[in-house]
């Protein structure tokens, strides 16, 4: 239907009188771009939109035409013409891409960098993992070079089955991998095809969001609370889809930093065997718990029913440039992520798996892991002090109570969205993570930014901080 009589197509006049095809696009793109004009509703007639406008019919045409061009419209034959948003998230991505390549690369040192989703390099061990490569180098020689398992190496699955499942988890159904990203991707491909069901949560890990678009998966959202997904509305979905499986944090979510309750996982664990579902549980970060009334409870170490598929990377914790993770799948699908392991790459770093295993059995990443979390602590709380007191009236957040960030909504007093934000505090030397990347649809994000601490010293964040309360200021 059209909608002339809305007013919302409605144009000043330029100083001669005169509008002209690009500035009717330019008009009706930016109607398109902040939704007021929905993706797919029915555009004007030409005829009408130039009676309207009171321009000539050809000044249409040519609109709709640089319209389509652009991709902002698209033709029905005998219907009409209709709008088409764009991702505003595809150019984006590409520029915040090109940022986070230049901080991995010292190109932005003097930016302070709030993006950081894993702990600073200059709180790594280098000397005593530098010990432990030349002591696995001297026991085991060119095996650990060029030794490749299947399954990965036996002595690590060994100390992760006795260290971190109390050998409650066979070393035989452990399969380390190349990082929680490379885990996510393997069990796509081995249990995902195409239009197949897969709830996220809303908002999620980005990097996952990618992974179940390109295997083109039917992908439903659920919000979550502060204690995990809404399960009123993540039942809803099940009782009218067939769903394949749930990927969800279960400690800290990427973005929002909420970590699950033990009755919610109960409840989740409980559907997944009525509805017959896989959770795919990425467990991030779970490691840094600075509130004493968060406990550990995985879904996987709560599962009876065989129904957790559970990814964890050391990476995030540890180091991004060792590239180890591993993961543990139901007995029903191990064959085929196994299998999917192999095409992907065969074998993770021989050398390092070998490493990990031993800086695991000396306890040394214990020491870490308690090091880690008394440098976080503290920055945790200092930053949530920042957040308080220079943004309190300007933005809102939960309080995670561990992890690495804080995920921020900004108020609707204030007029700027995070892209915009993040352009600004740009050109002020400042990085930040918008909301937009989290979403499936970007428009949902458009408040919503990450402020991660991790890489960030106590004075720049009290700086850092101070700077966005300014530019939120200027646009009240």
């Amino acid at each position: 239907m059209d909608v002339i009589e809305s007013n919302k197509y409605f144009l000043k006049f330029d100083r001669q009188g005169i509008i002209k095809y690009k500035a009717i696009a330019k008009h009706i793109k930016k109607l398109i771009d902040s939704n007021i004009v929905k993706d797919g509703e029915k555009l004007p007639s030409i005829r009408k939109l130039s009676e309207y406008l009171n321009v000539n019919s050809i000044t249409i045409v040519n609109t709709y035409k640089k319209l389509e061009s652009e991709g902002y419209a698209f033709q029905k034959m005998g219907s009409g013409t209709y709008a088409k948003r764009k991702d505003i998230n595809k150019n984006f991505r590409r520029e915040y891409s090109k940022v986070l390549k230049k901080i991995s690369n010292n190109g932005y040192t003097e930016y302070m960098d709030f993006t950081g989703e894993t702990p600073n390099g200059d709180f790594f061990p280098v000397k005593s993992f530098k010990n432990v490569i030349d002591e696995v180098l001297d026991r085991d020689g060119a095996k650990a070079l060029i030794c490749q398992e299947v399954l990965g190496y036996e002595g690590l699955r060994d100390s992760i089955s006795h260290i971190f499942w109390n050998n409650k988890i066979n070393s035989e159904d452990i399969l380390i991998v190349s990082g929680a990203q490379q885990g996510i991707d393997i069990v796509s491909k081995a249990i995902v095809n195409t239009n197949d069901g897969v709830i996220l949560e809303k908002p999620t890990y980005s990097g996952a969001l990618s992974v179940f678009k390109w295997r083109r998966a039917a992908i439903f959202e659920v919000p979550v609370d502060k204690d995990g997904l809404n399960i009123n509305k993540f039942e809803k979905i099940l009782r009218k889809n067939t769903i394949k499986c749930f990927y969800t944090m279960s400690y800290f979510q990427n973005p929002t930093g909420m970590s699950y309750s033990y009755e919610k996982k109960i409840q989740i664990l409980n559907l997944a065997q009525i509805y017959d579902f896989y959770i795919i549980e990425d467990d991030y970060l779970s490691e840094l718990i600075y509130d004493d009334r968060i406990k550990y409870n995985s879904f996987k170490s709560l599962d009876t029913n065989d129904r957790v598929i559970y990814i964890k990377s050391f990476s995030k914790i540890f180091l991004p440039g060792i590239r180890i993770g591993y993961l543990v799948p139901p007995k029903r699908f191990k064959e085929g992520i196994q299998n999917c392991k192999i095409n992907t790459d065969i074998s993770t770093s021989s050398i390092m798996q070998r490493a990990l295993d031993l800086y695991i059995r000396k306890g040394f990443w214990r020491n870490y892991i308690d090091k880690l979390n008394s440098v976080y602590s503290h920055r945790y709380d200092y930053t949530k002090y920042c957040l308080i007191k220079y943004l309190k009236d300007k933005a809102v957040f939960n309080d995670p109570g561990g992890g690495l960030h804080f995920y921020l909504r900004i108020l609707d007093e204030i007029s700027i969205n995070t892209i915009q934000l993040f352009n600004e505090a740009k050109s002020r030397k400042i990085l930040i993570t918008p909301g937009t990347l989290f979403y499936k649809n970007p428009l949902d994000g458009q408040k919503y930014f990450r402020l991660s601490f991790s890489q960030v010293k106590d004075e720049d964040i009290k700086t850092g901080i101070n700077i966005i309360s300014d530019i939120m200021n200027q646009k009240r």
